[in-house]
């Protein structure tokens, strides 16, 4: 039976209510239920041995964004994030989006790339020529680093060689090993490939190899969401759809031409992206590196999305950007929430996460820039901030509605007239 993730209501229910509907539709097992809620989460034992100087375990909270419709399929998106109104804003645009027959998505074969840098040398060019020509022998040593992800179909794709000329150090060659990393995000495999070929590019450079290090600029792995939205669909109160289509345009432009308004619309999209890279185990300070370098790839940094009026008059929605996921490796492999996270989005490869990834960053630019042109970004940020501030100010149960709300009709919200009428509401 097709799983439908339009839930109308669903924010209306209890936590615990909304977890035993997230564990139906992803049949968790008992664990993975209690996993789900923290109760059987990250163990203290396995913590300490994850990092060092370990101390205690800091929890985020766990949301489920709806409505998504990914490539013809429904999808429920786990997202660990402290901000308010995010899953809010992209479960609504994920509605919009279904208004227009859901997310196209497409990405890249999962190639990451690694860098050994070769110095002290008198001949670039020569040395750039020497090791292209011994690329299948240096290529045959990477395949033997990991011989498991060779037999998975992944493993050294190719070479290629960059001149850098002038550096404050001085003329280098930097190498290029082009690795298919499969399920996985990679970084150790590439990293230890790099140092298998470390000592065989000095003997046949005749340099000396500094770094050996992947590129989290993983241009070569990159995926794209697309959308196409009806202008009746973004029609809401005063404003019309037409006037909703060109405002979300306008926004869209000011972004692409300029590098401040850029920095912050680019943010936005991370906000959904960061979200899932963190629910799903996955490293989301490398997909920031990687989306903000390849925003800045034309030597001017500028929005990731773009977003026009098609020839048919519909609002048009795209994204392309680096995003090195994996599913197999690394925290996905022992923590107990991933594992349940990773169930309720039923992805079976890293690049269909990554596709369900970059379709909710889509998402949440779309939520964002919508908001800015039209009513403001406040009006439904704030009421979840209100609610902030009451827990801040001591209040619990009812009271934090209580308290939230009066803030709100008073037009102020702030922790002094937090604890006013909590002090009121008690006496």
């Amino acid at each position: 039976m097709s799983k439908n993730s339009r839930l109308p209501g669903f924010y209306k229910h209890t936590l615990d209510e909304r977890a035993d509907v997230v564990a139906g539709w992803a049949d968790l097992t008992p664990a993975e239920h209690a996993a789900l809620l923290g109760e059987e989460g990250l163990p203290t034992e396995l913590a300490d041995k994850l990092i060092e100087n370990a101390v205690g375990i800091y929890g985020l909270p766990l949301g489920i964004a709806v409505n998504f419709q990914v490539n013809g399929q429904d999808v429920l998106v786990p997202m660990a994030i402290e901000e308010p109104s995010v899953i809010a804003g992209v479960s609504f645009a994920a509605k919009l989006v279904r208004a227009g027959g859901g997310f196209r998505t497409g990405s890249d074969e999962p190639e990451m790339i690694g860098q050994i840098q070769v110095l002290d040398l008198d001949d670039l060019p020569a040395a750039r020529a020497a090791v292209l020509d011994h690329e299948d022998e240096l290529l045959d040593i990477a395949a033997r680093s990991d011989r498991v992800i060779t037999k998975l179909g992944g493993g050294p794709r190719g070479l290629d060689a960059r001149m850098l000329d002038n550096t404050p150090v001085g003329p280098m060659l930097i190498v290029h090993l082009i690795f298919d990393c499969r399920d996985a995000m990679g970084a150790n495999m590439v990293n230890t490939a790099c140092e298998q070929l470390a000592a065989p590019i000095e003997r046949i450079t005749g340099g000396r190899v500094g770094l050996r290090i992947l590129s989290n600029l993983a241009d070569r792995r990159l995926a794209r969401a697309e959308c196409t939205i009806p202008p009746e669909a973004l029609a809401f109160g005063e404003y019309s759809g037409e006037q909703v289509l060109d405002g979300i345009v306008e926004a869209w432009a000011f972004a692409a031409a300029d590098p401040y308004r850029a920095a912050t619309h680019n943010k936005g999209i991370m906000n959904g992206i960061d979200a899932v890279v963190i629910a799903t185990g996955n490293d989301w300070r490398a997909i920031e590196a990687g989306a903000h370098a390849y925003a800045a790839r034309s030597g001017r940094y500028t929005s990731l999305t773009a977003w026009q009026k098609d020839n048919k008059g519909n609002l048009s929605g795209k994204l392309e950007m680096p995003v090195a996921v994996g599913i197999v490796g690394g925290s996905t492999r022992v923590h107990p929430t991933t594992q349940a996270v990773l169930k309720i989005l039923n992805v079976k490869t890293a690049r269909e996460l990554a596709e369900i990834v970059v379709s909710v960053g889509l998402a949440q630019n779309l939520a964002a820039i919508r908001a800015l042109a039209t009513e403001g970004i406040q009006k439904g940020h704030m009421t979840l901030h209100a609610r902030q501030i009451a827990i801040a100010a001591g209040a619990e149960g009812e009271q934090v509605m209580a308290v939230a709300e009066r803030m709100q009709t008073e037009g102020n919200i702030n922790p002094e007239h937090a604890e006013a009428i909590l002090s009121e509401l008690k006496k």
